[in-house]
């Protein structure tokens, strides 16, 4: 079974830290909502999940592997701000076909709308990223990226930043966990409350979930710090 594991995995910069330590795994089959305040840290936990940014301290595992190119063969980032977000003003049609094309699928116009109507989106293929509901947007993209060969995981960064709407991209979370993926979305506080009352079998964790500690003997060469992780 595929399982997607980050161990104290942290974030910086010269300056300071942008994303605390966070532990936590999902398998196949699961999804992990991983909540805290808006900003940078959503997008970085997805980079360094997806093997695009490699973090200042921790690790991230697939199955035992760290290598980024298993990361990159096997990890989808869905929707993510400024990394894998489409054009407001593209097309659902034109984004359709732009990604069958990336994944190695046919792409001509045929194809795009035999796509759009098995996945019930025909009616849409006009409309603007922009304009899709919440929910239908999730949906779109979530579906795409499962076209890729060889995908275990899929990463979702605040998808209600387009319009709470947690019983969309829930159902889209869902069906990708039924599926055989394993699943990790980044939400905000409030929206991981709402994902605990409406599905307590999802698991939340919070960024920051892991602590710094003082090693026992700091005399020792290695990392001046080693994660410890604490009950949220």
């Amino acid at each position: 079974m595929t399982g997607l594991e980050a161990v104290g995995v942290w974030v910086a910069d010269s300056r300071r830290t942008l994303m605390p330590p966070t532990t936590f795994a999902v398998s196949a089959g699961e999804i992990v909502v991983v909540y805290g305040d808006p900003g940078h840290q959503h997008t970085l936990l997805a980079l360094a999940l997806g093997g695009r940014l490699v973090p200042a301290g921790g690790e991230v595992l697939l199955d035992g592997d760290d290598t980024l190119a298993a990361l990159q063969r096997s990890v989808a980032l869905v929707d993510v701000p400024g990394v894998s977000e489409p054009d407001d003003i593209s097309r659902l049609g034109t984004i359709v076909g732009e990604e069958l094309a990336m994944a190695g699928r046919p792409a001509r116009a045929a194809h795009v709308e035999t796509w759009l109507t098995a996945n019930g989106l025909w009616a849409r293929r006009k409309d603007r990223m922009e304009d899709l509901p919440p929910g239908t947007r999730s949906l779109a993209l979530a579906r795409l990226a499962t076209q890729r060969s060889g995908l275990a995981c899929l990463v979702l960064a605040l998808p209600e930043r387009h319009g709470i709407d947690a019983d969309g991209w829930l159902e889209t979370a869902t069906w990708l966990a039924g599926e055989g993926f394993a699943v990790v979305a980044t939400t905000s506080v409030g929206v991981a409350r709402q994902i605990e009352a409406l599905a307590p079998q999802v698991r939340t964790v919070r960024f920051g979930n892991t602590e710094f500690r003082e090693p026992e003997q700091p005399d020792e060469p290695g990392d001046p710090f080693t994660p410890e992780e604490v009950r949220p």
